[in-house]
């Protein structure tokens, strides 16, 4: 029989953000004054409604570490339960279902091996005991992960745990795909960026799978370390102001030509009206909303590229096809819960 676990919601921040009517409101804080200025109160949604990324970072932060308490709680509470179940304690079970389950020690072939990858002075027979316990524990974190994520496969888990979801302004930007789709991918990154590039096919991939209810957003956040990520984010631009914007987009992901010749042989390439583009790019005519997106990039506490919000949900880190596509999902099952929109301010 499985299990039924459900984090309550009681474990939430207290300060609880609520859903937007529709597209382009506030979402309101539920709080109390927390700022008192000439006999005047001020709640942190009064604060917010002036900035709504104002304690986002915070609460992302806050966040995680929220998850990762709660993960480790489950965790241990599965084995708690499994441990009851067999009639054992914890320990016993580990030591029946895990420890010995570990093979016999390496072969002195494969200890040598590790011991020409160890930084040590030291001789092989003086570090081959804790040479042998190293890979011991290794093998027994990977066999009690592993012994862990059965008892999660036969268990029903819900986490209640509410994510903090970011304001962020969708006006007249460039959408891949319908923009009433159900789940809306914001993606803050960098030409040159490899890990931006490196993120691109799954991306694609992603477009693919769900297409029609899925809709992308590239926002530009040129780091200063990449020499060619300003002037390719400022093309970028003026390729959409003729109205070729994705093509150009999918062009510099494909070529990696970031130079400004190679930019605007890209921009002929396309049959974009090279005078105008050329004029564009040379007076840097879209500088200001490059730096009006890295601006709200910042706002929103995002350190590096590739940074994505799917429905306002903040994500980063290795963003595999499989991390994504369970993100796209869980929010298509919650598009008929409000909470689920982001402003389009």
């Amino acid at each position: 029989m499985k299990l039924t676990f459900l984090v309550a919601a009681a474990l939430a921040a207290p300060l609880v953000i609520l859903a937007a009517d529709k597209p382009g409101d506030v979402c309101a804080v539920t709080d109390s004054a927390v700022l008192e200025i000439n006999g005047t109160k001020l709640s942190l949604a009064d604060l917010e409604h002036k900035d709504p990324s104002l304690l986002f970072s915070a609460r992302s932060t806050y966040y995680e570490a929220q998850r990762k308490a709660i993960d480790a709680f489950v965790d241990q509470y599965l084995l708690e339960q499994q441990a009851k179940t067999e009639g054992l304690t914890v320990a016993q079970l580990l030591e029946k279902h895990v420890n010995s389950t570990i093979a016999k020690d390496p072969s002195e072939e494969a200890l040598h091996v590790y011991y020409e990858g160890v930084d040590t002075n030291q001789p092989y027979e003086a570090v081959r005991g804790q040479i042998v316990e190293a890979l011991r524990q290794r093998r027994i974190a990977k066999a009690k992960a592993a012994y862990i994520q059965s008892l999660h496969n036969k268990a029903e888990i819900a986490v209640l745990l509410a994510a903090p979801r970011a304001q962020i302004s969708l006006k007249d930007v460039d959408f891949r795909g319908p923009q009433n789709a159900q789940v809306t991918l914001v993606e803050y990154a960098d030409y040159e960026c490899p890990y931006c590039q490196q993120a691109q096919p799954a991306l694609n991939k992603l477009e693919e799978a769900f297409k029609g209810k899925i809709a992308f957003v590239y926002k530009d956040m040129p780091l200063p370390m990449h020499a060619h990520a300003q002037k390719a984010a400022e093309a970028s631009r003026c390729a959409e102001a003729q109205g070729k914007y994705w093509e150009y987009h999918d062009m510099l992901y494909a070529n990696k030509q970031l130079d400004v010749p190679s930019l605007k042989t890209a921009a002929r390439q396309l049959k974009l009206d090279e005078g105008k583009f050329d004029t564009c790019l040379d007076s840097g005519a879209t500088v200001s909303s490059i730096k009006a997106s890295s601006d709200e990039a910042t706002a929103l506490g995002v350190q590096g590229t590739p940074t994505i919000f799917i429905n306002g949900r903040y994500y980063n880190g290795a963003l595999t096809y499989d991390k994504l596509q369970a993100a796209v999902e869980e929010e298509l099952r919650k598009t008929a819960e409000p909470s689920a929109q982001i402003a389009k301010r």
